[in-house]
């Protein structure tokens, strides 16, 4: 089943669930996904980006290959706006009220010995940068919810930034100690917003979808430990 956020004659935005590929994967077990689905419904439904096995929210994808090519480029001149939330372990520092924004600026690189892990490479990694601020404190659980804008789109960067300083993302199986994938049912990192230009008309265009973490048992620290 789709979730259809936007249904257009040049693109589609669709939520999707964690736990779905966004294209299929290698093994006749890994064939369904969301690029799949869509294009059961719409025959020149294309991909453009993808989001991991276990993110949540949402994608789009271009009607045609022309509509394909051009939101690819929109993506690589980075003219597409992302959006995130993530539930992560650990409280960090709240602004002062202004709702600044905070960097993280590392590289990453692939981790071929552990494929398809990614790490901080300093020396062979790619230019990488990731913003984000405090939207709650949740003291109660030792976690805290953010707001995530990647400014560079490598693999797992969300989730190897969030590592790298010392605040991974609750339920990360790839990235996170035991007790951080035991504190979630899934991984808490959900795509919430899209905002682009419309590639031929320049319509300016925003898309939403809530992140889906309320009412998850999320556990604490000593929860998880007991």
């Amino acid at each position: 089943m789709l979730q259809v956020i936007h249904e257009g004659a040049d693109l589609l935005v669709l939520d999707k669930p964690s736990g779905l590929l966004c294209v299929p994967g290698r093994g006749a077990d890994k064939q369904d996904c969301l690029s799949t689905r869509a294009q059961q419904r719409w025959p020149d439904a294309l991909v453009v980006h993808r989001l991991d096995m276990a993110t949540s929210g949402l994608v789009l994808m271009a009607r045609g290959a022309a509509m394909q090519r051009a939101l690819s480029q929109a993506f690589a001149q980075q003219e597409i706006d992302k959006c995130y939330e993530a539930v992560v372990d650990g409280l960090l520092p709240k602004d002062d009220g202004d709702g600044s924004w905070h960097d993280i600026e590392a590289p990453i690189a692939a981790d071929w010995p552990r494929r398809p892990l990614r790490v901080i490479d300093p020396v062979q990694g790619k230019p990488s940068l990731t913003r984000w601020r405090v939207k709650a404190a949740l003291p109660a659980i030792g976690a805290t919810h953010l707001q995530l804008a990647p400014q560079t789109g490598r693999t797992h960067q969300l989730r190897v930034h969030l590592t790298h300083i010392g605040h991974p993302i609750l339920g990360d199986a790839l990235y996170g100690s035991e007790d951080v994938r035991s504190r979630a049912p899934r991984l808490l990192l959900h795509a919430t917003r899209l905002s682009l230009a419309h590639p031929l008309t320049g319509e300016p265009l925003c898309f939403e979808s809530a992140a889906p973490f309320e009412g998850l048992a999320i556990r604490s620290t000593t929860d998880a430990r007991s």
